[in-house]
């Protein structure tokens, strides 16, 4: 080791630095701290580190005290030859002394190529390149942190680890890229961070780091340093399991959870459950039910409880309120483990205005439009991210390919692809700007959920991302190739409010609205098709599903059960939120757990039956999904007695002798002896009747057999040749399956 030689010169005029340093607001703090040639044979190690009482270098067992400038707390030393990497700090303060490195000694560690594609927006792993990282820097232990604000005057490192002095650990900027980075040394996870921002104007703002892989849970807002730990490989059984339960002719059956309130401890002053208990009782649920996917509500780190997770400021950070980074990784490996597919709904279409969130990041609009008509939603008083800037592009495109990468998850859900996909939405005219070619259409957002879906698939093609798209735009599951978005799936939004409008009304008026639901059909291969009963429609004064039903209580039911069989048989992928398999009478409380005392009761526990037998026929049936996408695999018998309210139609696997013949009776009438032409000659048999009286139902019996068995009659019927005679409960659906000819 050399020693260290101290050499005695004039004080030189640092009153300019001084001042910089003091006030927090330091541009360029490697031209000034840390060692530096001052001549030939001289250098000179400048050393600010407020609250220190005094500072030394170690030499071997011996230390160089260096010398405090004026009566600040900048400490100079004069050397005749340079340090090395070994000669540490040995700081003084009140009650105790530190030895640490001298943070302006370490050499960059950023990547110039990755901060390039970064600027270009096609950097699709910017979370390993931006944000708060462990590694090791010339032989050092610590952590890099990298945070964009290019039109920042200065940004400093601030945290518990330096007492949130903001005048400590000034970042070193990269004009090139816009990009800040500094390396601490000796940092330990679980430490909490964020940056301080010195606009133009000379205000000071603490953000939460944008890549951060953790957060404090509400009312902090600090990030909190966490080392990015790997999801376990998944199996290549997995693998093929997760490619067959994500194909568009596979049995989709999707469970939307908000974790928050799925089951509460009522016992522990009513606290959420954690992932390792959600892990434990959720999943274990979801697959006795028969539901084939599990979809989260948006879990990245919000501050409102009461935004559901739609109002996003941690993009990379699983909620903390249900645990730890790792607790997560343990939720998601279940998952894989008991093959349920796991789904997360991602909110990339704006975020909230919290102060230490996105909006004005560096003193300037940087992930929003400057233009309110193009940057604020007016609907939720949130901010709308530029898409036309490449690097809200690579952020974004990052995020996404983040929770499929890092976390091995099935697939998106993408919130608010229409307030997305168009400039005018919600807004009167001239509250909006016109794309350049004068039209309403958002180019930036188009391109940016376009290269989302290239790259995500691209990645791994047996991944699922789903657009909740409310409007008619084309080709949303298009490839891009064939300008389409790239989705795999889109929400039927249609379908949905059509079908609950027609079930909300009293059966003596529905044979004035038949066509609410026969419309979809005429769309239905336009899109791959998700059939969704979401949140949305159990919230903001709509009520439960049970409590849109007409009718007495025992109707309620059967309108439920016949509904749900109506909606399991349509062409579609289905989506039922949590609690509609216990027919909630009241709608959805994100303070509270779903009431699952309900299930003490026949009516509500027959719900739950009929749910689980559904999952359990449609995954089992060919006919119910293998074809959803295509026109081949439905067929009507009769879609045009609206004077009866009835709807009858085949479904068709792949194999055209997996056949399934579904009549659904939507009026509170029973029917003997009724006559159905059937595409097909031979026996069918009766696999589900909502009306049964396991189910809650009255017990009309299809036919009179116990095997419940139906043949054929060779009487033309429905423009068929052959035909069946049955019986046709009230307020029920049926389902026939074909065994044989």
């Amino acid at each position: 080791m050399n020693s260290v030689v101290s050499t005695s010169k004039p004080v030189q005029d640092y009153s300019q630095q001084l001042n910089a340093l003091q006030s927090g607001c330091f541009a360029d703090p490697f031209s000034f701290l840390g060692l530096h040639s001052v001549s030939a044979t001289e250098y000179e190690l400048r050393v600010y580190l407020p609250g220190a009482d005094s500072v030394s270098i170690e030499q071997g067992k011996t230390a160089t005290k260096l010398k405090r400038y004026l009566s600040s707390d900048l400490f100079l030393l004069s050397l005749s030859r340079p340090l090395t990497h070994e000669n540490k700090l040995v700081v003084q303060y009140d009650k105790h002394k530190q030895v640490k490195h001298d943070v302006y000694r370490f050499g960059c560690h950023l990547d110039e190529q990755a901060l390039y594609l970064f600027n270009e927006g096609t950097l699709e792993h910017a979370y390993q390149h931006l944000g708060a990282h462990f590694i090791t820097h010339e032989g050092v232990e610590g952590v890099r942190f990298s945070v964009w604000a290019p039109n920042a005057k200065s940004v400093s490192v601030i945290g518990d680890f330096n007492c949130w002095n903001r005048c400590e650990h000034f970042m070193r900027f990269h004009p090139a890229s816009g990009v800040w980075e500094l390396f601490i040394p000796a940092l330990k996870p679980n430490q909490c961070y964020k940056y301080a921002i010195v606009d133009n104007y000379g205000n000071v703002q603490d953000k939460a780091d944008p890549f951060a892989f953790k957060m404090q849970q509400a009312p902090g807002t600090a990030s909190v340093l966490q080392p990015l730990k790997q999801h376990k490989a998944l199996t290549q059984s997995q693998l093929s399991a997760r490619a067959k339960r994500n194909h568009v002719s596979a049995p989709v059956s999707i469970y939307e959870v908000h974790l928050g309130s799925w089951k509460r401890r009522v016992d522990e002053d009513n606290r959420y459950l954690t992932y390792r208990e959600l892990a434990d009782d959720l999943i274990p649920y979801v697959k006795d039910m028969g539901f084939t996917h599990l979809q989260l509500m948006p879990i990245s780190e919000y501050p409102f409880d009461g935004s559901w997770g739609y109002q996003p400021v941690g993009l990379f950070s699983p909620s903390s309120r249900f645990g730890s980074f790792e607790d997560f990784i343990y939720f998601t490996e279940r998952c894989h483990d008991e093959d349920i597919g796991l789904l997360i709904d991602w909110v990339p279409g704006h975020f909230p205005s919290d102060p230490h969130g996105l909006h004005k990041f560096d003193g300037t609009h940087l992930y929003e439009h400057a233009d309110s008509r193009q940057g604020f939603h007016p609907d939720w008083n949130t901010y709308i991210y530029n898409y036309d800037r490449p690097e809200v592009k690579s952020f974004l495109l990052a995020n996404a390919m983040y929770w499929l990468e890092e976390f091995k998850i099935d697939g998106l859900r993408v919130d608010a692809v229409a307030s997305m996909l168009y400039l005018d939405y919600s807004r009167k005219d001239g509250e909006w700007i016109a794309n350049k070619y004068g039209g309403r259409e958002n180019l930036g957002a188009i391109d940016c959920l376009q290269q989302v879906n290239t790259r995500c698939y691209g990645a791994d093609s047996s991944i699922m991302m789903i657009a909740e798209e409310s409007t008619a735009w084309p080709g949303v599951t298009n490839t891009v190739d064939n300008n389409g978005l790239g989705f795999g799936f889109k929400w039927n939004m249609g379908w949905m409010n059509d079908s609950l409008s027609y079930m909300s009304r009293d059966p003596l008026y529905r044979q004035h609205h038949h066509h609410e639901m026969t419309f979809s059909m005429a769309y239905a291969y336009s899109e791959n098709y998700i059939l969704p009963l979401s949140h949305d429609e159990v919230v903001h004064g709509k009520g439960s599903l049970l409590s849109k039903m007409p009718g007495d209580d025992w109707q309620q039911f059967a309108n439920l059960r016949a509904y749900f069989a109506f909606m399991f048989a349509h062409p579609g992928k289905k989506l039922l939120f949590m609690g509609s398999e216990l027919a909630s009478r009241h709608e959805w409380d994100h303070n509270q757990g779903l009431d699952w005392q309900l299930l003490e009761h026949e009516s509500h526990n027959g719900i739950q039956k009929v749910i689980k037998k559904l999952n359990t026929l449609y995954t089992a049936t060919p006919a119910l999904h293998e074809c959803d996408h295509t026109p081949a695999g439905f067929q009507w018998i009769d879609c045009n007695n609206a004077a009866h309210s009835l709807f009858s139609f085949a479904r068709f696997g792949k194999e055209r002798n997996d056949l399934t013949v579904v009549i659904s009776h939507l009026a509170p009438l029973v029917h003997h002896q009724y006559r159905v032409g059937v595409p097909r000659a031979g026996v069918y048999e009766v696999a589900l009747n909502t009306d049964d009286k396991d189910l809650f139902g009255s017990g009309v019996k299809v036919v009179g057999s116990k095997q419940q068995l139906i043949q054929t009659e060779p009487t033309p019927s429905h423009g068929f040749e052959h035909s069946i005679v049955i019986s046709i409960p009230p307020l029920a659906t049926l389902y026939l399956n074909w065994i044989t000819g």
